[in-house]
């Protein structure tokens, strides 16, 4: 495997090894990887990006793909990681912990809910807002794969399950990103019992 000097980069390819996929699929899916650097500019970034989520949707199957980027999630420590284990430890019951996880706008964004159907939604952002962005690929121009937005949903996940003490598997409902900014980004979590 090649050196990737943009960390995003660096971490797709290893979480692409870590998940077994055969490193011809992996060379195929990293094309060009190396020649993105910490200077290169956000767009050209994002434009990597693109393609490589592109790449991803035509060689993984979903699973995978949402295994792999989820394992990219970044921000699971500090701060964030102290909040989800004291909104574990001062709340008993679920419906307590999800109020508790909807105040913690700095772990789960605008709202965390628990829907009718035991589902739980997460908004980064309010409905109906003109415009949305993603704070991960700001200078995306173009819409990308919601594949890549899974590492978004890994923080979340990440997080929920321990605020919440239960595991959780997660589904991007909507993102800023994949939308062309559209759409908020918002996250379903299926309570796995």
């Amino acid at each position: 495997m090649g050196k990737y000097e943009y960390h995003r980069i660096s971490e797709l390819a290893q979480n692409l090894e870590k998940a077994g996929i055969d490193q011809s699929i992996i060379d195929q899916i990293m094309k060009d990887g190396e020649t993105i650097r910490k200077g290169t500019t956000s767009e050209k970034k994002a434009e990597w990006m693109k393609g490589a989520m592109s790449r991803m949707d035509k060689l993984l199957d979903s699973q995978t793909r949402h295994s792999v980027r989820e394992a990219c999630a970044c921000c699971l420590g500090g701060t964030r990681l102290k909040i989800a284990k004291d909104i574990a430890k001062q709340n008993e019951s679920l419906e307590d912990r999800i109020q508790a996880a909807n105040k913690a706008n700095l772990v789960f964004g605008n709202s965390v809910t628990l829907q009718e159907d035991r589902q739980i939604l997460v908004r980064f952002a309010p409905e109906g807002l003109p415009h949305y962005g993603c704070h991960c690929l700001p200078k995306a121009k173009e819409p990308i794969s919601i594949t890549y937005c899974y590492c978004c949903g890994g923080h979340i996940k990440h997080h929920l399950q321990i605020a919440l003490g239960r595991k959780l598997e997660c589904k991007v409902r909507s993102s800023a990103l994949s939308s062309g900014g559209k759409k908020p980004c918002s996250f379903l979590f299926r309570m796995i019992e």
